[in-house]
């Protein structure tokens, strides 16, 4: 029996080795993202990609030091070594349709080695409205589809794609001091939503929309021609009427926007699914022992957000995974250019 459980450990002991040697054997490629958040969807990204050549460490700037966001990111990448072992992984936030405007935005553009999400961030990704049902369905696990996300956001993207222009158009010009994000984002808050009326959240939105823009257009007399040249390149670059709200902050479309609708809808399917259980229960113990059943089944409406990657068929996605795709095919090439003249991997 001891030679037996010795000769066990010793298989699983080799066996490890050997799991650590095929890994080492591969090359590694660090890639700096911006904050813990960032980690899980990069690797998602990512992960795609790795074969018996190659695997990607998703990490924060610094080991040594507690630092984020998108500049440690950027500043990570040392000379040297960027690129066949190190990249950078970021969130567009405006500086993909800054279009090369500022410093950051032209490195981000230019450079192969930065991958940027193109939607405004991770979490407008995590906000993608054909996946919201299936997020509300792992939170409440009831399928009944009591609210159509797709048309919601549609026609809430629809209300704020003119003032979305004009946000762009205060910062490609510098004065964005004039008309901040912050100024922007107060503006398309839905306000209180209900799920019964959810038509009143959108007009809503659209009369706050009207109002400013009739301001900016009295202030700016002479901005027809570039508003609408913008327009048009905002429309080539991605950004549709119908989908503006995967350009926006992030963090608001989270927080302030589709997150309170999600959380009503769930509420919604809780509601349905625990009256359920009443029709249905034979006896109140039953009852109180289906009731808690469900409700230890339910999860956490944030946290299934965050988890959601339903974003992976988007078009926003799709453009990432094509950079990824030439970033590698790029390195491979310059891998066999190396090798070709003799360098050691």
């Amino acid at each position: 029996m001891a030679k037996r459980l010795t000769e066990n450990i010793s298989s699983a002991y080799f066996e490890a080795a050997n799991r650590l040697r095929a890994k080492s054997a591969r090359r590694r490629i660090v890639a700096y993202v911006e904050s813990y958040d960032d980690v899980f969807f990069w690797r998602t990204a990512l992960s795609r990609h790795e074969d018996e050549t190659r695997y990607f460490e998703v990490m924060l700037p610094s080991r040594a030091k507690l630092e984020r966001g998108k500049k440690s990111a950027l500043m990570s990448l040392i000379p040297d070594k960027v690129g066949r072992s190190m990249i950078a992984c970021v969130d567009a936030d405006y500086d993909y349709i800054m279009q090369g405007a500022t410093p950051t935005s032209r490195q981000i553009l230019d450079s192969p080695y930065v991958l940027h999400t193109y939607a405004y961030a991770i979490e407008n990704y995590q906000c993608y409205a054909p996946s919201l049902h299936d997020t509300c369905v792992m939170v409440t696990l009831n399928d009944h589809a009591v609210f159509d996300f797709k048309e919601f956001m549609r026609l809430y993207s629809e209300a704020v794609f003119p003032l979305f222009v004009w946000s762009v158009w205060h910062y490609r010009r510098g004065i964005y001091k004039d008309f901040t994000i912050t100024d922007f984002n107060k503006i398309i808050d839905i306000g209180g939503f209900n799920l019964n009326a959810p038509q009143v959240a959108i007009d809503n939105v659209r009369n706050k929309v009207r109002k400013k823009i009739n301001l900016l257009q009295r202030h700016f007399p002479h901005a027809k021609e570039s508003y609408l040249a913008l327009k048009r390149e905002l429309i080539k670059l991605g950004v549709t009427p119908q989908t503006t709200y995967m350009y926006i902050h992030g963090h608001h479309l989270f927080n302030k926007i589709v997150q309170p609708v999600v959380t009503k809808v769930c509420s919604r399917l809780i509601q349905e699914r625990e009256n359920e259980i009443r029709r249905q229960a034979k006896h109140g113990t039953q009852m109180r022992n289906e009731l808690s059943c469900y409700s230890n089944s339910m999860q956490n409406i944030e946290q299934m957000m965050k988890r959601n990657t339903g974003y992976m068929v988007s078009e926003q996605f799709i453009r990432l995974q094509n950079d990824i795709k030439r970033f590698l095919e790029m390195e491979r090439k310059a891998s066999e250019k190396d090798n070709g003249n003799g360098k050691i991997e």
